[in-house]
């Protein structure tokens, strides 16, 4: 090979490198930001009716979103197909996931152990992912999931024989992780690539829209009480999680497989335990500690690079 090409050719290493980095700060981020959004929502329906707390956080987010594209030169590039996903979307991944979620922050379960429930989301992810989009199993992924489930499952025993937790919120949170895991295929099948920002916008406004009818129905302003903490969750709430948590979501999908992606979940019950210990002075039992080791090794599991060609071992698109 001639001396010119060596120094024309790029520098693969390095940029898979920078991609790799780029891709776990994506990831940290994110985490940080959905375990510490179940404390927030916890402090939001302490002085406020959930549904009317997310319908308003929701349109607010979306406006804002839309506002802000232009300001930012942001043009519509979304075609009718990848519109009505993104409001799908948003019915799907904000009004149902997270309208039941809320619910049963109201119904004696804990912000701590509605992170762990919802963790739970690349159990069911990554069995559709196989059986819809053709998505590749591995037995250490299969032992992966089934030591996170484990871990799951014996923190949410624990819980309901100490009697901290109550077993309606506990059924109204495995609802709102079927909704999730529904969206999360339903953004992998139909994978809109452009238009992320006003996509978003556009997913916030629809969800809104579509819990306001049962806010209005179910709930009254009355029973919102103005406080600090309330407008403090508020504002947490709209630009840290429905702004900015849901693109970097959107985002970690595109450059990862729906199964690989939604196992970074398993990352959120540790923080979101913590944060609800630190935020609302939820108490941790041993078992919490005990349950969190088969989680933290089958994140390993699942997110352990499949053995492939070594040309193609660490790229990152």
């Amino acid at each position: 090979m001639s001396q010119l090409a060596l120094s024309a050719a790029p520098p693969a290493a390095p940029a898979a490198s920078t991609s790799r980095l780029r891709l776990a700060l994506m990831v940290l981020a994110f985490v940080l930001l959905w375990s510490s959004a179940f404390s927030a929502a916890k402090v939001a329906v302490a002085d406020s009716p959930p549904l009317l707390f997310l319908a308003v956080r929701f349109l607010a987010a979306g406006i804002l979103m839309l506002a802000l594209a232009p300001l930012s030169g942001i043009r519509w590039t979304l075609s009718r197909r990848d519109l009505a996903v993104f409001a799908a979307l948003g019915v799907a991944n904000q009004a149902v996931y997270l309208g039941i979620g809320y619910v049963a922050l109201t119904h004696g379960v804990s912000a701590g152990l509605a992170s762990l429930i919802i963790s739970a989301n690349p159990i069911l992810t990554a069995v559709l992912a196989v059986a819809l989009l053709g998505e590749r199993m591995t037995w250490g992924k299969i032992a992966g999931l089934v030591l996170g489930l484990a871990g799951v499952a014996f923190i949410v025993q624990s819980r309901l024989e100490l009697g901290t937790d109550n077993m309606a919120g506990i059924v109204l949170c495995v609802l709102a992780l079927i909704s999730l895991v529904g969206g999360t295929i339903l953004f992998k099948f139909f994978a809109p690539k452009q238009g992320l920002w006003i996509g978003n916008g556009v997913q916030s406004l629809a969800a809104g829209i579509a819990l306001l009818p049962f806010a209005l129905a179910f709930e009254s302003f009355s029973d919102v009480v103005p406080t600090t903490s309330l407008i403090l969750a508020f504002a947490y709430n709209v630009m840290f999680v429905s702004v900015f948590a849901y693109l970097l979501w959107f985002r970690i999908l595109q450059v990862s497989g729906a199964t690989a992606a939604s196992s970074y979940h398993f990352m959120i019950p540790p923080l979101g335990m913590l944060f609800g210990w630190l935020l609302l002075g939820e108490h941790l039992e041993p078992a919490d500690l005990i349950g969190i080791v088969p989680v933290a090794l089958g994140i390993y599991l699942v997110t352990r690079p499949a053995r492939a060609p070594k040309a193609l071992v660490g790229d990152v698109p």
